[in-house]
């Protein structure tokens, strides 16, 4: 019963991947291109060479930390939508701390790293608290704290840390010695070790929801509620803690952009990563795991579809976010369509053995 009941659960998303990769080949035969030549144009760019693949992953990792952000959030029954001002801020506090931090570069790392954490997690907690003790929504609540925490990491970074060497709106760099290395097999792209940090973190995760009583409270509280309740357990303390650690895990995505990348606080970095950390968790499942896979997908997807400009004569790379959104809409969809199939074959097996329905 439990194999069967994984292998459907495997099975289901995939079946709709495929369908929503047909329908996908079939727009873009109707707009006049070779769906096997966009296909080889995705995979020649997401993983034609190690600098590529070492794009992709660049691409995903950040996928991956938001979309388990966002998953927190979901399996409480919250909508965190604030994940974007709270990766901002962390990625602020990193840079501060690695500024001001010691020349150590152990102590300067393991600074900048807690204190990305400790920013992502306050701007989550300030969201926990509007929701769990002001009853606030926390969707309008969350858009409001985006805008409050790109204006105020703007206005910190501009007026008292600007980088006097740079007209770009970025704040003073941190010395080279303490920014992570690049590994050297994917060229000149800026993966080091930090991208382990995006598979630990879901590890972690799931040991947290397979294995510990607060995990399971948690997931009770997004559940029934009311269940809950009646269990003794405080709805509230559960939804504080819910968007609090999303924005410890998103305060994450911070510390690799400054130690990892940039090495500095460069404003409005971030590509709308908390938002696409909701397709990404919702393609995956809310499960730590498929949260993994679907980060790889979005992330190839994204560096891929850079060549379509230039390799097709109808296709752009603004048409890669159709293709997106196909998937994303036959992913959600995914215990739907394969679950009425899957019906059918159960009332048919009863039949075929004498069996009442």
């Amino acid at each position: 019963m439990a194999f069967e009941k994984n292998l459907r659960s495997l099975t289901r998303p995939l079946s709709a991947l495929i369908l929503g990769a047909f329908v996908s080949a079939i727009l873009i035969r109707i707009v006049g291109e070779s769906p096997w030549k966009v296909a080889e144009i995705f995979y020649n760019g997401a993983m034609g060479s190690a600098y590529d693949l070492g794009l992709s992953l660049f691409y995903t990792v950040p996928l991956i930390l938001t979309g388990l952000a966002v998953s927190v959030g979901l399996r409480a029954r919250l909508f965190n939508i604030g994940v974007e001002g709270q990766l901002t801020v962390a990625a602020l506090a990193a840079a501060l701390a690695g500024i001001w931090g010691p020349q150590d570069v152990i102590l300067n790392r393991v600074l900048g790293f807690a204190a990305a954490l400790l920013g992502g997690f306050l701007w989550g907690a300030i969201l926990g608290y509007l929701k769990a003790r002001r009853q606030a929504h926390e969707v309008v609540a969350g858009i409001m704290l985006n805008f409050i925490a790109y204006g105020i990491t703007s206005w910190l970074a501009l007026n008292f840390f600007k980088n006097p060497d740079s007209q770009n709106p970025e704040t003073i760099p941190l010395i080279d010695a303490v920014r992570i290395p690049a590994w050297s097999y994917f060229q000149s792209a800026p993966i080091g070790w930090h991208v382990l940090l995006a598979p630990l973190a879901a590890m972690l995760l799931w040991g947290f929801y397979r294995w510990t009583e607060a995990g399971w409270a948690m997931e009770a509280v997004g559940e029934n509620p009311k269940a809950a309740r009646e269990a003794g357990l405080s709805i509230a303390q559960k939804q504080f803690w819910a968007l609090a650690m999303g924005g410890m895990i998103a305060g994450i995505v911070g510390f690799i952009e400054v130690y990892g990348n940039s090495g500095k606080f460069i404003v409005g970095f971030s590509p709308a990563y908390g938002f696409m950390g909701i397709a990404v968790a919702l393609v995956g499942r809310l499960h730590p795991f498929g949260i993994i896979l679907s980060a790889a997908l979005f992330g190839a997807i994204h560096k891929g579809s850079l060549d379509l400009d230039f390799e097709t004569e109808w296709i752009t790379r603004d048409f890669a976010q159709i293709l997106q959104a196909v998937l994303i809409l036959f992913m959600s969809c995914a215990t739907l369509v394969p679950a009425g199939i899957q019906n059918r074959w159960e009332g048919l097996k009863r039949r075929l053995y004498g069996q009442r329905p």
